[in-house]
């Protein structure tokens, strides 16, 4: 039988290898956030079953890996759209999304407007700017940070 020193200690080191999967799942979801990703694939490279992947990313980082995924293409999504060189179709592409209903509601509840009125606000406000204040200026806030848009009055 085991002494119960030698099961904590087993415990602490599978908790911190399984934390080390899940910073890698973390950092290729970063470094490769444009490309066509889901739970599966990840789950498969860090040798986890797609439900326990979910689960401990949730604990881990406070969302799921496609929550977060969505988060990332949609921070670089507007780094894209303050430059104004590309339409929100071609930023839509470039960020990974294939879906132009999902990356507007996403893009909505993440920074508080639509990516086209994102970009009409942003391109004349960050006009002028420094690129380190615009991007502090315009970057994206969590859902419950949104603000909610008032109706305008005609």
């Amino acid at each position: 039988m085991c002494r119960p020193a030698w099961a904590r200690a087993l415990t602490v080191a599978h908790r911190l290898s399984e934390f080390a999967r899940l910073r890698r799942v973390r950092d290729r979801i970063d470094r490769e956030y444009a490309q066509p990703l889901n739970v599966e694939a990840l789950a498969r490279g860090a040798d986890m079953s797609p439900g326990h992947l979910s689960r401990q990313f949730r604990i881990a980082y406070g969302e799921s890996p496609y929550a977060y995924l969505m988060t990332r293409r949609i921070e670089r999504a507007t780094v894209l759209l303050c430059r104004g060189d590309l339409s929100v179709t071609e930023v839509r592409l470039a960020v990974g999304c294939s879906s132009p209903g999902t990356f507007s509601t996403r893009f909505s509840e993440l920074v508080g407007m639509p990516p086209s009125a994102y970009r009409r606000r942003v391109t004349g406000a960050a006009e002028g700017m420094p690129p380190r204040v615009a991007k502090q200026a315009t970057g994206t806030v969590r859902n419950e940070e949104a603000p909610v848009a008032e109706p305008e009055l005609a």
